[in-house]
């Protein structure tokens, strides 16, 4: 069985929201239930956990059957830090069954059915596997307020999600992490600590991380757009 976890437990502070930024309004529902659209659709996922505020998680089961979700099984409250978040979807899967568990942030809306299975599918083959895009801007290293140096974009790559892992294999790495240590802020990292190999998947530069108010009116126009070419 696969399973996706979907991290929407953070409060989105940069938001400047008095509610948490998966729960704002775009295009006339809430924004976590556009991430969740997608997983519902691929085959290749069997059942969904998702992890949310523990002020937020009581009532939102509630929610799924509205918008027609019905691989949403569980909803965890989430933990003081993503990887804690995380681990705490993790442990409420059965092992006896698990095969890939698919990590996925709750505020990237616009993931596809199709990136999702590539990455479940170099997991099954690899072990784990990420979603990611190119890095489009010159990257400067810095000390202080000083430029040391310019690094290679042909080497480097934006993480996205979602990343996919074979079960055992980032429950292992969860085992040997500190879950509160604020600086793990992907899965891959864990996973790399090991020193286990992680396949990277071409992902689109339309994967946004809703973070800013900022981002959700380039969400909106996202959408419009997709819209206008679904009537044309």
């Amino acid at each position: 069985m696969n399973t996706a976890i979907i991290a929407a437990a953070g409060a989105g502070t940069r938001m400047a929201s008095d509610r948490p930024k998966q729960f704002l309004q775009l295009a006339g529902r809430p924004l976590i239930f556009h991430t969740l659209q997608p997983f519902e659709a691929c085959e290749n996922i069997h059942e969904v956990i998702v992890v949310l505020p523990a002020e937020e998680s009581a009532g939102f089961l509630s929610l799924v059957g509205k918008y027609g979700l019905r691989k949403v099984t569980r909803v965890v409250p989430g933990g003081a830090t993503r990887a804690d978040s995380v681990k705490r979807g993790l442990m409420a899967i059965r092992s006896a069954t698990a095969e890939i568990v698919v990590v996925h942030d709750g505020v990237r809306p616009f993931v596809t059915v199709e990136e999702i299975e590539s990455t479940i599918a170099a997991a099954k083959t690899d072990g784990a596997a990420i979603l990611v895009a190119p890095v489009t801007d010159t990257v400067k290293q810095v000390c202080g307020e000083r430029v040391v140096g310019t690094l290679d974009r042909l080497e480097l790559r934006r993480a996205l999600t979602p990343q996919s892992f074979q079960y055992e294999l980032l429950r292992e790495a969860y085992q040997q992490a500190d879950v509160n240590d604020p600086s793990l802020t992907d899965e891959s990292a864990l996973v790399e600590r090991l020193g286990r190999p992680v396949t990277i998947v071409a992902g689109s530069a339309r994967n946004i991380k809703i973070t800013t108010p900022g981002d959700l009116v380039v969400a909106e126009a996202l959408l419009k757009q997709s819209t206008d070419c679904t009537d044309f």
